[in-house]
């Protein structure tokens, strides 16, 4: 199942993204995507993207994107293929900032260097310290230095560290494939564009060093277990259930069989304690009788 990304303009933007400026709109929700200039990353290169097509086109398809391609647009179709099926979220936006939008990329465009043209990607290999540390900040072995939740609270990757992992978010074990490469994944992660990811990593970014450390152990999981996310999820879903439902009977064992004793035996002790004073009483009763008896039959010389 493919991640459902942005393919021309990411807006996924959070409500309160009409006080932004055109640029601070695109940093924020667009440059996980798309570059002014520099080539393609998940989505196409924006530089000059208006002589590619016309505005009113453009405009229609950043306020509804999946309208579009839902129509059979040719050009839509074709983008939607140049980005392997993944396409663009369709989320609340007016003509006004998709035309602000466009009128920024002209303006950047017409630069020999946008400032939205270069994404910085590491180049060198990476190294099994580098993977390593990767794991444990997925795992949450270590923590992120912005304070930020562990991958793991919404997502599952093979080889992470995790049995398991959360399911709110989708499996990463081939997200390196899908964002096509370290670029791609790097401006993903630097700038994540969903509402979701938004809340949690815009007041609280990635460092340099944790940025590589993922992006190094997710090309490891992409390249050693292609399609064993899933497998290592439900295998985890399945451990985690059966010995959770141990645990969980053997702590309603000792819970009820406590209850048992504090309740039952009581009651079974008082009734045992109520036979042996009866028995004693009968007992006594019957002892007396009988010397009774036999003080009375007894002969007088026997009693001299």
């Amino acid at each position: 199942m493919r991640a459902i990304v942005l393919l021309l303009l990411t807006v996924g933007a959070p409500s309160n993204s009409y006080g932004q400026t055109a640029k601070e709109f695109f940093k924020l929700n667009c440059t996980s995507c798309h570059r002014l200039g520099g080539g393609r990353l998940i989505g196409p290169d924006l530089k000059n993207v208006t002589d590619r097509k016309d505005r009113e086109w453009l405009t229609e398809f950043i306020m509804n994107p999946k309208a579009k391609i839902d129509a059979g647009d040719p050009y839509a179709l074709q983008l939607l293929k140049e980005a392997n099926g993944i396409i663009m979220v369709t989320v609340p936006i007016d003509k006004k900032r998709a035309e602000g939008l466009l009128d920024m990329i002209e303006a950047e465009s017409k630069l020999e260097l946008s400032e939205f043209g270069v994404i910085e990607a590491p180049v060198i290999p990476f190294t099994a310290a580098d993977i390593a540390h990767g794991i444990e900040l997925f795992s949450g072995g270590a923590r992120l230095k912005s304070g930020a939740p562990p991958c793991l609270s919404c997502h599952s990757a093979n080889g992470s560290g995790a049995a398991m992992g959360g399911s709110l978010g989708p499996d990463l074990t081939q997200v390196f494939v899908r964002l096509q490469g370290r670029a791609g994944l790097t401006a993903w992660l630097s700038a994540p564009p969903t509402a979701t990811m938004q809340s949690v990593f815009k007041p609280r970014p990635l460092e340099e060093d944790e940025l590589n450390a993922l992006v190094a152990l997710l090309e490891k999981t992409s390249k050693n277990a292609p399609e064993a996310g899933g497998v290592v999820l439900w295998m985890g879903v399945i451990f985690y259930g059966v010995g959770g439902t141990l645990v969980l009977l053997l702590a309603f064992g000792g819970f009820w069989s406590g209850r048992f004793r504090a309740v039952r035996r009581p009651m079974v002790d008082s009734a045992r304690l109520k036979i042996r004073k009866k028995q004693t009483t009968i007992s006594k009763e019957t002892a007396s009788s009988e010397a009774y008896l036999e003080y009375k039959y007894t002969s007088p010389v026997d009693k001299g």
